[in-house]
């Protein structure tokens, strides 16, 4: 209750009320998501069948160490700094990631490679948007929302020599963008939802 009664507090003090920067948040992360998901969907088109039972669990993504919230209903009891603490601890691990996917993205044995290193690059950008926005609005909810876990990618730079390697790293570093892209995104919903004051079951 107490951390709802300092959001209301801020809104109301700052040029920019926190529901719009929410509202504009959610729009870039509904973008991040809906990007990595044609992503995936495209390198689908021309992905081998065994690729599929090569590549690794996603467990083995470089954020799957992050405590997160299963589901909507679990997000909705999670105070709003500490949603945004994940949001923005999420995107941030993203950033070398990024690089890497954009960098192999150039010479991948794909034939939509030309339009996945686009959408890799768009992906960049509203990533970077993101952030910015992220970093203002943790600056108006507090400590705990400016508090960022560090999770580290260590699967190095080169996703592999041979075709089909390349295609499955590729293939699987996408696959926890898309979920990780996901999370942020519900988790911006779920907060700016709360900002509204809309009831949970309309968010």
């Amino acid at each position: 209750a107490a951390r709802h009664s300092v959001l209301c507090v801020v809104t109301m003090c700052r040029a920019v009320p926190i529901s719009d920067l929410l509202e504009r948040a959610s729009q870039h992360s509904d973008k991040l998501h809906s990007l990595s998901t044609m992503l995936t969907q495209e390198l689908d088109s021309h992905f081998p069948p065994f690729g599929r039972v090569s590549m690794p669990r996603p467990s083995m993504c470089h954020t799957s160490a992050l405590q997160t919230p299963i589901d909507k209903e679990r997000a909705l009891q999670v105070p709003e700094s500490d949603l945004l603490s994940l949001a923005r601890s999420l995107l941030q691990a993203w950033s070398d990631p990024l690089v890497i996917l954009s960098s192999s993205a150039n010479s991948l044995p794909h034939p939509a490679q030309s339009s996945i290193s686009n959408k890799i690059q768009e992906i960049q950008e509203y990533s970077k948007n993101l952030k910015d926005g992220l970093d203002i609005l943790s600056s108006k909810m507090g400590p705990a929302a400016q508090t960022i876990t560090s999770l580290p990618y260590r699967g190095g730079t080169d996703l592999g020599q041979d075709r089909i390697t390349k295609l499955i790293n590729f293939n699987f570093l996408l696959s926890c963008l898309r979920r990780d892209s996901h999370k942020i995104d519900s988790f911006l919903k779920v907060l700016r939802c709360r900002a509204a004051k809309m009831q949970p079951e309309m968010c």
